[in-house]
């Protein structure tokens, strides 16, 4: 199931406000400015900002890259200081309203990554595999 099955497109405005505050988290990600130990050590990546059409609220995908194991100890921790991310963003985005920010786990890579492993399953590529040569039809003798 995809983020955006059974809602409406983005608008411009949402989709570049969005792109805005992604890149916006990265710089705030690689620099450090967040200033806590749980976070400084691992490398995040920011897939991904959503903003509502109000531009009230933003839900940012992100998926820490020291392995899955912390995942949900390192989202909770970003929601927590969420506050924090939202005036650091609000230093570098001049906007009439600062959305609040809303971190999930963006699943995308895994699921990417189950499809090309079904797709390279040996059941998968016996049934892709061209076939070189057809079996000859019975009664065919001349």
């Amino acid at each position: 199931m995809s983020r955006n099955e059974g809602k409406k497109m983005p608008s411009q405005r949402q989709l570049r406000v969005g792109e805005e505050i992604r890149h916006a988290l990265a710089d705030i990600m690689i620099r450090g400015e967040l200033h806590d130990p749980m976070i400084d050590g691992i490398s995040i990546t920011v897939s991904e900002v959503r903003i509502s059409p109000d531009l009230k609220n933003a839900t940012v995908y992100v998926t820490p890259l020291a392995g899955n194991a912390n995942v949900e100890q390192v989202i909770a921790r970003l929601n927590d200081k969420s506050a924090l991310l939202r005036q650091l963003v609000n230093k570098r985005i001049i906007l009439r309203y600062s959305p609040r920010l809303f971190f999930k786990q963006d699943r995308s890579f895994d699921e990417a990554n189950r499809v090309n492993q079904l797709l390279n399953s040996p059941d998968v590529l016996r049934d892709i595999q061209p076939q070189n040569h057809l079996p000859a039809e019975h009664g065919d003798e001349s």
